[in-house]
């Protein structure tokens, strides 16, 4: 009410302002369809860009790959980049958090466009532990984008308890973004973390975590989550051309 007086009100992201997702899952991993299913998928949806980010990860339930299969599938992304026109597939990982804030994988994360950071375990560490795990992952020098940072997943598991200060900071130190899961399940970051990390100068990414090809459009619910929290496409980083972000995603 008041910054509607004040003529402040905020030019917010609109429900067509996203690029490209920056979490996919494919075949590879625990999803559903191809990279190149995925790509076409993306390109129905009028977008300039897609991540390819399968689990890098020791759990078995995801068939998460390791280095060798990492690089296989980083030639098939370059194959299908030639193949199909009008998208550029990105190469990327989610690779675990581990408890004590280390990265599954190692240098050929490197190689990639996008890494995605996430807690899938050890979930009873204590608000500090749980917090210095967040920090050490970004400051590893290696990630873009921490993926559902507080772990919540609707109706199942609450979000870890967190210094959430001390992850903003962070999140503006090392450059590394938050992310707002679209997925119905998580909506994580929350409409009210998000409006916190945007009030203190972080950026975020809206990404879908998408399976298969239908799971996409539920980037919707990702930006009704941003709009709550007045983000602008300038806070967005996939609210951006694909010069621009891999201008955001490079590290120094």
């Amino acid at each position: 009410m008041a910054a509607a007086k004040e003529h402040k009100l905020p030019n917010l992201l609109p429900y067509d302002g996203i690029h490209g997702d920056l979490q996919v899952h494919t075949k590879w991993s625990d999803g559903q369809q191809t990279i190149e299913e995925m790509a076409y998928a993306a390109k129905n949806l009028g977008y300039e860009y897609i991540a390819i980010t399968d689990h890098y990860s020791k759990m078995p339930i995801v068939n998460g790959l390791n280095e060798g299969r990492l690089k296989v599938q980083m030639k098939e992304i370059d194959d299908v980049n030639q193949k199909v026109k009008g998208i550029h597939v990105l190469k990327g990982a989610e690779v675990d958090i581990s408890s004590d804030g280390s990265l599954s994988g190692g240098s050929v994360l490197k190689e990639l466009d996008v890494v995605v950071a996430s807690i899938h375990g050890a979930f009873k560490q204590s608000k500090n532990e749980m917090t210095e795990r967040l920090i050490s992952a970004m400051e590893s020098g290696l990630v873009n984008i921490v993926g559902h940072p507080t772990g919540r997943k609707i109706n199942e598991k609450s979000p870890s308890d967190l210094d959430f200060d001390a992850i903003l900071e962070a999140s503006k130190r090392t450059g590394t973004y938050l992310e707002i899961n679209a997925s119905p399940q998580r909506l994580d970051l929350s409409d009210a973390n998000a409006s916190l990390a945007l009030r203190s100068g972080c950026k975020i990414a809206i990404n879908t975590d998408a399976h298969n090809g239908e799971q996409l459009k539920n980037i919707r619910f990702g930006i009704g989550v941003a709009r709550r929290a007045w983000a602008e496409k300038k806070n967005v980083i996939n609210a951006q051309p694909l010069v621009e972000l891999k201008k955001l995603l490079k590290k120094t």
